[in-house]
Formats: C-alpha cells, sequence, structure tokens
C-alpha cells in the first residue's frame, strides 16, 4: 500500500528506462508546473444509472462515459471537461485525457492541470505515464494499491527547452500514428479470426464440410434410427454388467460378515426422448444426422455428467500445495491445467469422488456471458477434482467424439441456446438440468471423426496466424517503448543551439511559481461555487 521511495529516489535508481533524461535537460517538479486536484467523496445516495451529471469513477477514466451519475450538489471546481488529465489513484495508476462530456471528478480520481507556459501539454502527458508505472511498480500492497496526489506533485519531470519540447511531439505524433495504423489493422485482423473461427463450425454443423465425404461413403453408413437402437443396446449391456459386478460385490460383501460399507447399486439407466427441435431456430442438417441431447451421448460409467461441488462440500481451507489438482474456471477458459494450481489431499479427492474428472473428459464454464467456454482435460494430466462454477462431461466413446463435441458446444449455435436457456437467471450458470437439454447435432461416429480432424487443422491454421499476430503487436509496444526511450533520452529529434538553455527555463519557472505562491498568500479566497441538482449556482456563505 506504501510508496517506500520518493519518486526522485525511484528516477536516481535508474532501474526504469523511460525515466531518463539528456544530459543537457533539468528536472523539474510535477508541483511547479501543474496543479494536483483531488477528487471529492460525493455522496452515493445522490448516484443515479440515468440522471444528473456524469460521475467519474477510477474505472471511467479511459473511455467516454460514466457507469453513474449525480443528482446531488457540487462545486463547479469539480466539474471535468473533454481533455483535461485525470490519473486513477488506486490499482494501476493510469492517466488519460478525459473523453466524455463535462462530468464530476469523484474521489481517487485526480486531475492534473498545467500552470505554466513554458511546459507543453503534449509532452507533459507523455511523460506522465512512464512515472506513473514505476511508481507503482515501487508500491507495496497486500490488497489494493493507492497513489497520493503528494507522490505525483513530487514527480521530478525531465525539463527541454521549449521548442525541443515541441519538436519531440511532433515526430512522436507522427511515429505513433503510423504506429497506430498497424495496430489497428492487427487488431482486425485478429477480430476477423474469431468471426471466420465461427464461420468454420457453422458450416461444420450444417453438414456442409463433410458433403463430399458422406457422398464417397453413403452406402456404409447406418441411418439415424439404426445408430440411435445401437446405442441404447449397448448402454443397456454396460448397465447390465454394472448391475451384475454390484450383485457379485454385494455378495462377497455379505460373505465378509458386511464389513465396511455395503457397495453402492448403479443409478437407474436412463435414456432420454429425442429433442423437438420445432420451436428452436435450428439449422437444416443433412439427413444421415439427428438431433440429441446431451443424455443421448453421456458415458454409462457413474458420475459422467455432473457439476463442482457445492461451497461448503469444498472451502478455501480445503486447498493445499500439492495432491489432487483442483479445475476452476480459469483453468477451462486459458486451456491451461500446470500453472497456478492448487490441490486438495487425497483423503478429501476420495471424498469428492462424484465430481472428478478424468483425462479426456469434457469440462465448461458453467458462468459466463453466455456460459459454456468447454475445452478437453489433457491426457497427460492426473485425475483431478471440479471447483462449484465448472462441469464435466465424460461422452460414450465408442458412439461419440469428444473433439468434435467439444467444437460443437464452443459454436455461436450452442452459445445462443446456453443464452437462452440461462435468460432471467440473476447469475448466468447452468446446471447439470439445463446443460441436459441442449439439441445437439448426431452424425455417424465416422464422420464426426473426420470433422473433428478437420476442424482442427483449420483452427491449428486460425492459431498460428493468431500467435502471429500477437507477436506483432508485441513488437509494436516494444517499439512505441523505444521510441519514448529516444525521445527522453534527447536522440529522437536533432538539437537547436537557438534553443533557450533548460536551465534558464527552470530558473524562470521557478521564479514564477514562488511569485505565484506569495500572491496566494495575500489573496482572499474566493466562496465556493455549487450548484445544486437543478443547475442553478449556489455561493456558500452568500445570502439566499
Amino acid at each position: 500500500m506504501a510508496l517506500g521511495l520518493t519518486p526522485q529516489e525511484i528516477v536516481d535508481k535508474k532501474e526504469y528506462q523511460l525515466l531518463t533524461k539528456a544530459s543537457h535537460w533539468e528536472r523539474v517538479s510535477l508541483s511547479d508546473v501543474a496543479s494536483v486536484q483531488n477528487g471529492f467523496a460525493f455522496k452515493s445516495k445522490y448516484f443515479d444509472r440515468y440522471l444528473g451529471i456524469p460521475l467519474i469513477r477510477i474505472r471511467d477514466i479511459t473511455k467516454d462515459c460514466t457507469e453513474h451519475r449525480y443528482t446531488g450538489e457540487y462545486e463547479a471546481s469539480f466539474v471535468v471537461q473533454k481533455g483535461d488529465i485525470l490519473i486513477g489513484m488506486d490499482g494501476d495508476f493510469t492517466a488519460a485525457r478525459w473523453q466524455g462530456p463535462d462530468a464530476l471528478l469523484n474521489q481517487r480520481v485526480c486531475r492534473v492541470s498545467l500552470t505554466t507556459y513554458h511546459f507543453d501539454e503534449k509532452f507533459f502527458f507523455i511523460c506522465l505515464q512512464p512515472y506513473l508505472k514505476a511508481i507503482n511498480a515501487e508500491t507495496s500492497s497486500v490488497t489494493v494499491k493507492h497513489l497520493s496526489s503528494k507522490s505525483v506533485g513530487d514527480i521530478p519531470l525531465p525539463l527541454p527547452s521549449l521548442n525541443e519540447q515541441k519538436r519531440i511531439v511532433a515526430k512522436i505524433e507522427e511515429l505513433f500514428s503510423e504506429l497506430d495504423n498497424g495496430i489497428a489493422a492487427l487488431k482486425t485482423a485478429r477480430e476477423q479470426l474469431k468471426v471466420y473461427r465461427q464461420a468454420v463450425l457453422k458450416h461444420t454443423f450444417e453438414g456442409k464440410l463433410t458433403a463430399k465425404w458422406r457422398e464417397e461413403n453413403k452406402d456404409k453408413l447406418e441411418t439415424p434410427e439404426q445408430l440411435l437402437a445401437r446405442i441404447q443396446q449397448e448402454r443397456e449391456a454396460r448397465y447390465q454388467q454394472q448391475m451384475d459386478d454390484w450383485k457379485q460385490a454385494v455378495k462377497e460383501w455379505e460373505e465378509n460378515g458386511k464389513e465396511g460399507k455395503k457397495p453402492g447399486k448403479p443409478r437407474t439407466l436412463s435414456f432420454p426422448e429425442l429433442p423437438c427441435v420445432d420451436d428452436l431456430d435450428v439449422s437444416n442438417i443433412p439427413n444421415e444426422w439427428f438431433w440429441i441431447h446431451p443424455g443421448h451421448l453421456v458415458s454409462p460409467e457413474p458420475y459422467s455428467i455432473g457439476i463442482g461441488p457445492f461451497g461448503s462440500n469444498l472451502k478455501v481451507v480445503d486447498y493445499r500445495e500439492s495432491g489432487v489438482p483442483l479445475i476452476f474456471v480459469r483453468n477451462i477458459t486459458r486451456k491451461n491445467y500446470v500453472d497456478d494450481l492448487k490441490y486438495v489431499d487425497f483423503e478429501k479427492a476420495a471424498e469428492l469422488h462424484a465430481h472428478q474428472v478424468h483425462p479426456l473428459d469434457l469440462v465448461i464454464t458453467k458462468m459466463g456471458d453466455p456460459p459454456g467456454d468447454c475445452d478437453i482435460y489433457p491426457e497427460t494430466e492426473p485425475t483431478a477434482v471440479l471447483t462449484a462454477d465448472c462441469l464435466k462431461f465424460r461422452v460414450f466413446e465408442d458412439y461419440a467424439d469428444r473433439y468434435f463435441y467439444k467444437h460443437c458446444i464452443n459454436s455461436n449455435f450452442i452459445k445462443k441456446q446456453l443464452g437462452l436457456i440461462t435468460k432471467g437467471v440473476a447469475q448466468k450458470k447452468i446446471s447439470v438440468d439445463r446443460f441436459k437439454t441442449l439439441v445437439l447435432p448426431y452424425p455417424p461416429f465416422e464422420e464426426q471423426r473426420v470433422i473433428a480432424g478437420l476442424i482442427e487443422r483449420a483452427f491449428e491454421t486460425i492459431e498460428k496466424t493468431e500467435k502471429d499476430i500477437e507477436s506483432q503487436l508485441l513488437k509494436a509496444e516494444t517499439l512505441r517503448q523505444s521510441i519514448l526511450k529516444k525521445a527522453f533520452s534527447g536522440q529522437l529529434v536533432p538539437q537547436d543551439p537557438n534553443d533557450e538553455p533548460a536551465r534558464e527555463l527552470l530558473a524562470r519557472i521557478k521564479a514564477e511559481k514562488g511569485a505565484e505562491q506569495e500572491k496566494a498568500k495575500n489573496t482572499k479566497k474566493k466562496p465556493a461555487v455549487k450548484r445544486t441538482r437543478k443547475g442553478s449556482k449556489k455561493v456558500e456563505g452568500a445570502a439566499v
């Protein structure tokens, strides 16, 4: 929470490249060239979503609108105008120019305004963020980092001559304009890849991707009715085997004097009706395909579909540094099951056996807007345990290709269904019962494998392109930092011997600051002007 070093001491460490300055420049405290105004603690009872004047909170400073408005009285001095420089005083210490309409300066946001003509405002703004970033890095914190207005005022800004400041700004704007155009093109390409990815899935799940394959294999394909009957027969056979195994286990338990817990009876076999799609906005599918529910595909093994345990059954106090890994939403969305893991001990994992995930199970996020990000738990990872906001789905691998259904669940067609079945729910969460109502396409098993292979190859190309784009964006940011480093070290623009020496400029700034402070001592403070909720002015202390 506290800044252990002064801004000048941070500069003196020489660990931050963008805090350097050219040898012929000087340094000047920010408070000598600018004022720092803290925001006001406006009363939350006057906050409104629609009425009143916009209220700028930390989360709003980089935007052109605010989440909240204010309907109470306020002093005119706290009104922020477009172009004003704001700093978030908590978290990342971000500086930004306000891009929205007139708004109020709320607490934990400060406004920085130049008070001299000897410092170019654009150069001032360019200088600001590297110092804030360094202060942030040097601020220790257990929870949220806090920045003081004193630390802002103590920032030792670089001071070239005014003419050199303007030359630097012009060159940076020229170079950044080219860079920003390139970055915008890369980001557009990245968004287009997302569209292309969904286009591939749409094409696939309408049967168009494998139309030629079906034509070439039409004599080898079972009808939907034959497929469904075979799946049901196999499930019944598996269930009967489970019942036989259970009876044998009970017999042995009884012969051993009923020692220990009685073996659990397998759950009753259920096979849902085929879905009615008349009321659904579904695409036409090939005649060889049919619509099913997840219950038609689920493995006959016990606990093949389910969610993580309720909070009371798995608490933070149960977490360990080793043991059986836990799967969180972040693991699924990042497709990463090796970094930043939490564990439970083996005894707790056994207690939560119904929530265990085995390699190659489908794992799905229960939350989101819409929820339903799906991944395959890697074959190389050990058995794990789900956490509360995750769902698992183990497919009947003799009849369903897990890779096909991973992509199916991640398609917009399924996302749309998930949005509908969680509509009106306070937190958009998928329950097991809601998940079981999904309508999924079912192609012949061999075709599922062909489709999965085609999708994987197409997505490999997309992912390679995405990585190339991310690499180019990273290079662009590195180039941006390189430009700034050159600028602050005096190497970006040529020197002009006719420029006023920086030391003389600093002396004038100091003299003017001293005169300003002396004048302030002898000037009576004006009464604050307030505005009422109706917009009329009210002068504090004046007769009404």
